[in-house]
């Protein structure tokens, strides 16, 4: 009989020990490795447990020929006690995963292990087979895998993408590789190491990833200084999006406008970088970069220079006879009386009006006065569509636009 049920038996009432919080070790690391570096030793910080809760060490290897994904966790937990657990969930020849585990409660920082040692083995020295596969370990894509002849025993390539995912820990790996065995099964059916959940897709374009971000600025000569636009968000895209990258740009002369957006899109097909210069010179130029791809984290232009580049650059127009009321907004909307400017030679009327924004992270109405030089009221030549954005352009409602209270608002 155990002590607790014989307590109860007896019906006698014990005032129990309050059980102190444990200290555990803590930290995460995950890095892709040449496979010669191991074993790997470490140190790791501390963190104060809640009342009974335990230590945890999670220790992960992806081996795949001359490289090795490290993953390492250790911290607090809510889990049940375990014993060290070693175990292999995919072996060679090729491909090979294996992990080590460790819940414990007996003492502050039990979670004490501080080397690969546990799993690390001499390199393989089975020969090679008559096998070929392109051989990829990498976070970022695999369209340069080398391809290398695989171990005795292995019979089929392998190509996907393994998520893993846990306290401060994500990761998407790309995999390409030789295996003992057909299909989409690297991981044997795992879906949790320790503190760790982990997942395989072998579809194109699986757990595809991109830069992510807004980015507004408005400021004199954004036409000719490029800015940086490196975002330091990343977003996993679902199933059938790509990744997009989009930037407008609106110069009324004295001001100037860039709005850009990085993401993941639905609905659209992968095609190399657009320039469009809707509206040019002399007068209001607008102009926009748009960029849509499928590779992992493939949307990584760096500077606005993109677009930059390719606008037309030409010494400044002399005056002309025109003047007309220059204004750029894009947080309110222009006074009742801006200031005039002349306009430059070869521009014929002034243009009053707003150019709506929406998607991409994107909610915005630019208000918009100055010179142009076509005969057109529009700027965008009647465009709906530029990138990631929807636009509207409309000229004719301005007071009602101006009640709305429009703003941007960041991606969610």
């Amino acid at each position: 009989m155990s002590p607790a049920l014989q307590l109860a038996f007896l019906g006698v009432t014990l005032m129990l020990p309050r059980v102190q919080a444990l200290t555990c070790q803590s930290g995460t690391h995950n890095s892709l490795r040449d496979v010669l570096e191991l074993p790997l030793e470490w140190t790791a910080g501390q963190e104060s447990c809640e009342d009974g809760w335990g230590c945890q060490d999670t220790l992960i290897l992806i081996e795949n020929g001359p490289q090795v994904n490290v993953v390492i966790s250790k911290g607090c937990t809510a889990a049940a006690d375990q014993d060290v657990l070693i175990r292999e969930h995919r072996s060679g020849p090729g491909l090979s995963i294996l992990s080590y585990t460790h819940v414990c409660r007996e003492k502050d920082n039990c979670n004490s292990l501080s080397t690969t040692l546990p799993l690390w083995s001499l390199p393989s020295t089975t020969g090679p087979g008559s096998l070929r596969c392109p051989v990829c370990l990498s976070t970022e894509d695999c369209e340069s895998a080398t391809e290398l002849a695989c171990p005795a025993g292995s019979t089929h390539c392998y190509r996907g993408a393994v998520w893993i995912r846990g306290g401060n820990i994500f990761q998407i790996l790309r995999v390409q590789g030789c295996m003992s065995q057909p299909g989409c099964d690297l991981l044997n059916g795992t879906q949790e190491i320790g503190s760790i959940k982990v997942s395989e897709d072998c579809r194109p374009n699986a757990f595809l990833t991109c830069q992510r971000g807004i980015m507004l600025h408005s400021h004199q000569h954004l036409s000719q200084t490029p800015i940086k636009w490196t975002p330091n968000n990343y977003e996993l895209c679902n199933i059938g999006e790509v990744c997009q990258e989009t930037l407008l740009l609106i110069d009324v002369g004295h001001k100037s406008i860039i709005v850009g957006s990085k993401g993941c899109s639905k609905g659209r097909t992968q095609d190399a970088p657009t320039i469009t210069i809707h509206s040019a010179p002399p007068g209001v130029l607008v102009a926009s970069y748009a960029h849509f791809c499928s590779s992992n984290r493939c949307n990584r232009a760096s500077s606005t220079s993109v677009l930059l580049n390719s606008l037309p650059h030409s010494a400044a127009p002399a005056p002309g006879d025109l003047q007309c009321p220059v204004c750029l907004q894009i947080f309110g909307s222009c006074p009742e009386n801006p200031e005039k400017v002349t306009c430059p030679s070869g521009t014929t009327h002034c243009y009053s009006g707003y150019i709506t924004l929406r998607e991409g992270g994107i909610y915005s109405a630019l208000d918009i006065q100055g010179c142009m030089t076509q005969g057109s009221s529009s700027l965008l030549n009647h465009a709906r569509t530029i990138g990631v954005f929807s636009v509207m352009e409309d000229s004719k409602k301005r007071q009602d636009m101006q009640r709305s209270g429009m703003g941007i608002r960041g991606a969610q």
